[in-house]
């Protein structure tokens, strides 16, 4: 079965809802769990010194790609279409600029929970190589201090979990809300009747030429309003 087509009469589409989601799942998926990986196991007092964070990978060189073939024409006479969700996000302005926002925020977390994960490492690396000399009243107090630095790492890093889920979740309303009346405009200028979400209507088979995620690209960037640069 084909399931959640949108109609250009739908103001508020359940496809293009999910179409955002899953647009959205890039971010859930790739952003978000970078900020996790970064804090380091702080439910135990680490046996040995852990390894300092490592910076980040170069990206790689950009592989050659073939020519771009022409997209194929649109069918004459065609009253369906389908979009296709995740490279609309991609490659709209709007979209860049959400994903843009988002990973600014992670970036900001990673680099406060590595700062934190050094603060933490630098005391348990010096009570096991001078916690033997030290009197007790100091000793006692540095190991109070890493239980608190635990703790206090382990809610930074919900807190920051928590607002790069809500920074997600406001990007998702925000783009859901400025792409469904683009796709509807482009619904009404090539006549549809129905616009499928391909990312989940199931297709087996679909003519390439009833893409029409191109269009809708282009009409959304020439409409888009100039996004301020992620603080």
């Amino acid at each position: 079965m084909v399931a959640r087509a949108c109609a250009p009469s739908e103001r508020s589409s359940p496809a293009v809802s999910a179409a955002v989601s899953l647009a959205l799942s890039i971010l859930a998926v790739s952003a978000a769990p970078v900020f996790a990986q970064t804090a380091p196991d702080q439910t135990k007092p680490a046996q040995t010194p852990p390894k300092p964070a490592q910076p980040p990978a170069q990206p790689a060189a950009p592989a050659v790609q073939p020519p771009a073939q022409p997209p194929a024409p649109f069918p004459q006479g065609a009253k369906i279409a389908y979009i296709n969700p995740q490279l609309i996000f991609q490659q709209t302005a709007e979209g860049k600029a959400a994903i843009a926002r988002v990973q600014a925020v992670v970036q900001k977390k990673q680099t406060e929970a590595q700062a934190k994960a050094k603060q933490l490492q630098d005391n348990q690396t010096k009570l096991q190589s001078s916690g033997s000399v030290m009197n007790e009243a100091a000793r006692t107090q540095l190991e109070k201090e890493i239980e608190r630095q635990q703790k206090e790492g382990e809610r930074f890093q919900q807190d920051a979990q928590a607002e790069i889920n809500e920074i997600q979740q406001e990007v998702n309303i925000e783009f859901g809300k400025k792409l469904q009346p683009i796709i509807e405009q482009v619904a009404v200028e090539k006549g549809l009747h129905f616009v499928f979400n391909a990312a989940d209507a199931g297709f087996a088979w679909v003519a390439p030429g009833l893409d029409i995620s191109a269009d809708v690209i282009k009409k959304l960037d020439s409409t888009a309003k100039p996004t301020a640069a992620p603080k």
